[in-house]
């Protein structure tokens, strides 16, 4: 099992010694989330919150990944960093794959990318793509990142019923494929995860509804005779608290584990201390990672 430090929203200053402290600790990975603007007038909720609010975002501090990535990447030797998740339709798959493999190469293969469709039609409108056939879009937007991000460097074209991308290459790009994870809990983003995912991005939510989720995901992949490909699957649970709650979520399937130390989903700004957050992951390493 592997571990995977979840922050979000929290004084910009403090990346960069947590990425350092998460690394120092034995964590595998660090979240990254992802949002571009929050609109003053919207009528969307939040399909992962209790309630469904979306205020708790409001006012709160979002650097842009890619360049907190390479930051961080700086500053660490081992640590991965996983986008949770990127709004890749939102944005072009071009511009996207040129940012994912400057992350990809300045970090020494280290960038795990983890993508899904907004929820949010503002987010579609502010960037001045259409809201339907989002679904489309991203499956299409996978592919030519994939292409561009090949290792071999090729030249890569691609002619879908959204995008169409002449022959180019861009360059540098990293020496091993960037693993791509596809985010949600709508049977269409875990059919897609099966098809052309390396892995699938658990966003929380009901514990409940964890088993039935990971049952349906082994059924797809079974379905689109993926079962065999090497395959992540990052979970958000209480049983990663304990030892026993971890080898139950091995005996799932699970490959990595999202552990935070704090509930995100308040309007008020975070007032921990930089150190009462590496305590907490400290303890953590100590009493879970160390005998995992």
């Amino acid at each position: 099992m592997r571990f995977t430090y979840a922050e979000a929203m929290i004084d910009p200053a403090y990346w960069l010694p947590l990425a350092q402290a998460a690394e120092a600790a034995g964590f595998a990975s660090i979240t990254i989330a992802d949002s571009v603007a929050y609109p003053e007038v919207s009528n969307s909720t939040y399909p992962y919150s209790p309630d469904g609010s979306r205020e708790f975002l409001e006012d709160k501090p979002f650097l842009d990944p890619f360049v907190l990535i390479a930051a961080m990447g700086a500053v660490t030797t081992r640590l991965r960093f996983t986008t949770f998740v990127i709004k890749l339709p939102i944005r072009s798959p071009v511009l996207v794959a040129k940012q994912a493999a400057s992350v990809a190469v300045l970090t020494g293969n280290r960038f795990v990318f983890g993508v899904g469709t907004s929820p949010w039609p503002e987010d579609y409108e502010l960037t001045g793509v259409p809201w339907e056939r989002r679904g489309r879009r991203m499956d299409e937007a996978v592919d030519i990142v994939r292409g561009l991000c090949q290792p071999a460097g090729d030249y890569f074209e691609y002619h879908g019923e959204i995008y169409d991308v002449p022959s180019i290459k861009i360059t540098p790009v990293p020496t091993a494929p960037i693993p791509i994870l596809i985010g949600g809990h709508h049977d269409a983003a875990l059919r897609r995860a099966a098809r052309v995912g390396d892995g699938w991005m658990h966003g929380g939510g009901d514990p409940a509804a964890l088993p039935a989720l990971l049952a349906r995901l082994a059924e797809l992949r079974n379905e689109c005779g993926t079962a065999d490909r090497p395959f992540e699957i990052h979970v958000i649970s209480a049983d990663a608290y304990s030892a026993d709650g971890v080898r139950r979520l091995e005996d799932m399937g699970v490959t990595d584990a999202i552990v935070g130390f704090r509930w995100p989903y308040v309007r008020e700004h975070d007032t921990e201390p930089l150190q009462q957050k590496v305590d907490a992951l400290n303890r953590f390493a100590d009493t879970v990672i160390a005998h995992a």
